[in-house]
């Protein structure tokens, strides 16, 4: 996909077509229906389906609607508030990014597949333009029916606009999923191939959707028929994964380094580029969102600029206090302070879980021997600019004058365990920096999320990351694999795929072999450790942050109950109807031909 860059003139096919019910009276299109008639056309419509999935992953209100309000994100600070975190009040007027966006694809993709039959090129690479087609289709509507349910199912490329729109059962559209994936595994070629390169659609990537796709299916439907298939290709592509240049990084933070975006664990992006001929950002003006901006990497950044202060105390109430000089400034490692999710560390106040929060104490446990919350977090921060503390500066309670240098002393230190002496000592012993253990994390202070980090920005370390949102990567087909595995009876297999994560992530380069072996041994788990709600915590430690959660809990029925668990912000609100999300209401409201288009029930 790295090569298919979104050109202007299949923007303008993105500007030209829309869904059945566009609203207006004369609609103008700078490209006819012949346009797909060319190779040339049909290329340009699968870019430009491309382009708008870059529209909304990696994009603000898009990641806040796949991840908050979940087990793992409560609000940051500067979260806006908002129905997403807590779903009270979240109506048809405040959700729905994504889908306008999903029914123009839909429909591009179906002037490809209608017009592209008929294309002068080489049978076999027109079956590989067609299989691009069928995936994409197939994955928007995925999105579609795990987020509403039943939606309208066009299979017919529309020109003419509509004042009318119903919504088909969410079985017919799985049906067409699962028909478009199965066409398009069949024809897509095992690796990249031109002028699909990077990472776009490939065999294993359709396999691993449609594997996702009955597994999903299977939850809503209690078939062991579709649990048995989604089990069989998992393990047909794990089987296979040489022949598709797939595999697992030894280390689990090697998937993360920006050199290894386009390696073997990773098996589908969404690409981005600071190149000026895309139009998404002037390099160097600090652009701040908008369509087609990867702002991952900061989404869960604290403040760090402006709540580091040297001298910070906890008041009577035991809440941190910011207090003198800033220890940090702003800079391209650690990233934009943006503050809208943050790990819910919360403590449970009663239940079943009292005295528990998710973050520690239920999903990243095992810290000193699972690599995975070291490399997930950012729980150090070294100085990134020297600041001089006088003994007598107000609130230094050190009793010493120090001066801070530069890429040497620890700024910040958020240890996942309580310090005695925290902020300023460790027990007894003066600390140049600050200490923030989790009993004084707080909406402005919390460890971010630093696999998505981009360090390598342009003239101005506020600019957009350029770096692909990874939608799926190899380690997920282990995590459907064993989830499959488990609803069709067989947990001895479902703990075998899990402990190959398990054992990975038991990996450190800084191990001795002999640690190494004794770490992931005491990784393993046993067929009978393996439930539904093992899965989800291993999704969380495998998976944090990668926009996917809220689907998670959908899928495996455990959004109502691991919210109330859990989630002490949301659990007041959360409704069994939350399952599914409220339809836009401009969708309703433009339907005034036929009958009305109905509401999902309870909003």
């Amino acid at each position: 996909m790295k090569k298919i860059k979104i050109s202007i003139l299949a923007c303008t096919l993105f500007l030209s077509f829309g869904c059945e019910n566009i609203l207006v009276e004369k609609p103008q299109s700078q490209i006819v229906p012949s346009y797909f008639n060319s190779p040339a056309g049909v290329l340009g419509g699968i870019a430009g389906v491309y382009n708008e999935i870059r529209n909304q992953w990696g994009t603000e209100g898009f990641s806040s609607e796949m991840q908050a309000g979940t087990d793992e994100f409560i609000q940051g600070a500067s979260s806006g508030g908002g129905p997403i975190h807590t779903f009270n009040g979240l109506n048809g007027t405040n959700f729905g990014s994504a889908w306008g966006t999903a029914f123009t694809c839909v429909n591009t993709i179906n002037g490809v597949l209608k017009f592209g039959q008929n294309i002068s090129l080489p049978e076999a690479t027109k079956k590989q333009y067609l299989a691009q087609a069928k995936f994409l289709r197939a994955f928007w509507y995925f999105y579609l029916v795990q987020t509403w349910g039943d939606v309208p199912l066009h299979t017919e490329f529309i020109t003419v606009p509509s004042q009318a729109a119903k919504r088909d059962p969410a079985l017919e559209v799985y049906k067409l999923i699962i028909k478009d994936l199965t066409e398009a595994a069949a024809d897509l070629p095992d690796k990249p191939t031109a002028p699909f390169l990077g990472k776009a659609a490939t065999k294993p990537v359709a396999q691993f959707f449609l594997a996702k796709a009955y597994l999903t299916r299977g939850w809503l439907t209690n078939s062991q028929t579709d649990y048995a298939e989604a089990a069989r290709i998992s393990s047909e592509i794990i089987t296979n994964k040489a022949n598709y240049g797939l595999d697992l990084w030894q280390d689990f933070g090697d998937a993360f380094v920006p050199a290894n975006d386009y390696g073997k664990e990773t098996m589908f992006v969404s690409d981005h580029s600071n190149d000026a001929k895309f139009g998404y950002y002037t390099v160097g003006g600090g652009a701040s969102g908008g369509a087609g901006q990867n702002l991952t990497p900061w989404f869960t950044n604290w403040n760090y600029p402006n709540n580091s202060g040297v001298n910070s105390t906890v008041n009577a109430n035991g809440i941190l206090v910011n207090s003198g000089t800033s220890l940090m400034v702003r800079d391209s490692y650690y990233g934009r302070p943006y503050q809208r999710l943050r790990p819910n560390s919360v403590k449970q106040s009663s239940g079943e879980v009292a005295g528990k929060n998710y973050f520690l104490d239920q999903a990243f446990v095992k810290r000193d021997i699972d690599s995975r919350f070291a490399n997930t977090f950012y729980t150090v921060y070294i100085a990134n600019q020297s600041i001089t503390n006088s003994a007598t500066a107000a609130n230094n309670k050190r009793g010493i004058s120090y001066t801070t240098q530069v890429g040497v002393d620890t700024a910040v230190w958020l240890p996942d365990f309580e310090v005695a002496g925290a902020p300023q000592f460790y027990g007894t012993r003066p600390f140049k920096g600050l200490i923030i253990p989790p009993s004084l994390w707080k909406s402005d202070v919390y460890p971010a999320i630093k696999k998505h980090m981009d360090p390598s920005r342009g003239s101005n370390f506020n600019d957009p990351s350029t770096r692909p949102v990874v939608i799926t990567r190899f380690a997920e087909v282990y995590l459907i694999g064993a989830e499959a595995y488990l609803q069709a009876g067989d947990k001895a297999k479902a703990a075998e795929l899990l402990n190959v994560l398990r054992q990975r992530a038991a990996y450190r380069k800084t191990n001795t072999p002999a640690q190494n072996a004794a770490a992931a041994a005491a990784m393993l788990i046993k067929d009978s450790d393996v439930t539904i709600d093992f899965i989800l915590d291993e999704r969380s430690r495998e998976l944090f942050g990668e926009w996917m959660r809220y689907q998670d809990l959908v899928r495996t029925k455990s959004l109502v109950r691991r919210i109330k668990l859990w989630n002490t912000e949301a659990a007041p609100y959360i409704k069994d109807f939350h399952v599914l999300r409220p339809i836009p209401q401009s969708e309703i409201d433009r339907t005034v031909e036929g009958p009305p288009f109905t509401q999902n029930p309870g909003y």
